[in-house]
């Protein structure tokens, strides 16, 4: 017997479409562990956020997302209705069948998906941090929304926003290496002026500025290797001024999380970061390519329950 009020919520389109391939034996799995769920599948952008907050309305305990790291995002916005949570004692876990799969990296979730049901159901809840955006959406509109893993701008947006209008069918490595190459050929370094906790740090050309609440991002880059996601601070890298040989020549150290180091990146801890330009740097926020510059960041310590 199901010890949770359970709902599933599928995103078909994921992983390239694979993840309607896959349903049939994830829920085959679901069921064999014993799992009493309801399901949805997700039709356009933003369902999984609706359809979310509609199974939380409706006393659901327990959430767990099918799809990529996007999809983990609007799950993860269903939790809360105009700025608060929707049930706090509620609870999120996630099952990973997209292109990048970085949040589940960071979360020590696995992969395969018949492990990580067994993941979920098994492990404690426990809480993690989140962080409140508000930003400029695609058509110039203010929005406000919420991140589990990164937000970042200027080429991190740039790749994501390349990478999100491909097929991805050579995986998430490929197409987020793909992408990051081109991209960064292909990029031009924004000024921005950017603030950490109201202290002025910097107005100049940036490659990327990338707040962190997980370790991982890009199809597996560790961009920011000793990230927590429960101890109520962003992980706040900076990429000052970099030239394209640097940034090519240093992709295999950003992989390995050795890149902090580098002369021209800039590391912080804070809860809150405001970054502006004239310049329309592209937001990445969870794997998606909403919006643009002004944006204005805060953390919301341990907001929302994980399972998993």
């Amino acid at each position: 017997m199901s010890l949770y009020k359970a709902a599933v919520v599928v995103n078909p389109a994921s992983g390239g479409g694979s993840t309607r391939k896959k349903w049939p034996k994830i829920a085959a799995a679901l069921e064999r562990e014993g799992l009493s769920y309801v399901h949805h599948f997700t039709e356009k952008k933003e369902d999984a956020t609706d359809i979310t907050r509609h199974y939380l309305q409706e006393g659901y305990e327990l959430i767990i997302s099918v799809g990529g790291d996007g999809t983990n995002n609007e799950v993860v916005n269903g939790f809360f209705y105009e700025g608060k949570a929707v049930n706090k004692n509620a609870a999120v876990g996630f099952i990973s069948t997209g292109t990048g799969s970085d949040l589940v990296r960071t979360l020590g979730t696995p992969s395969d998906y018949s492990e990580a049901i067994r993941h979920i159901l098994k492990s404690a809840v426990r809480p993690v941090d989140i962080g409140q955006i508000t930003f400029l959406d695609n058509k110039g509109v203010q929005k406000i929304r919420y991140f589990i893993n990164i937000a970042g701008l200027g080429l991190d947006g740039d790749t994501v926003y390349r990478v999100n209008r491909t097929s991805k069918a050579l995986g998430g490595f490929i197409s987020f290496l793909w992408g990051t190459v081109v991209s960064l050929l292909l990029y031009q370094n924004k000024t921005m002026a950017i603030d950490v906790d109201e202290q002025f740090i910097c107005h100049e050309p940036v490659t990327a500025v990338v707040i962190a609440n997980g370790c991982y991002f890009g199809g597996g880059m560790f961009i920011a290797p000793d990230a927590r996601m429960d101890d109520g601070f962003f992980d706040i890298i900076i990429m000052r001024n970099l030239r394209k040989t640097e940034l090519l020549v240093n992709i295999p150290a950003v992989y390995r999380g050795t890149h902090l180091s580098h002369p021209k990146i800039t590391f912080l801890r804070g809860k809150s970061v405001t970054v502006s330009s004239d310049q329309d740097p592209l937001l990445n926020l969870d794997g998606e390519q909403p919006g643009r510059a002004p944006v204005d960041i805060q953390i919301l310590p341990l907001a929302i329950n994980i399972k998993g």
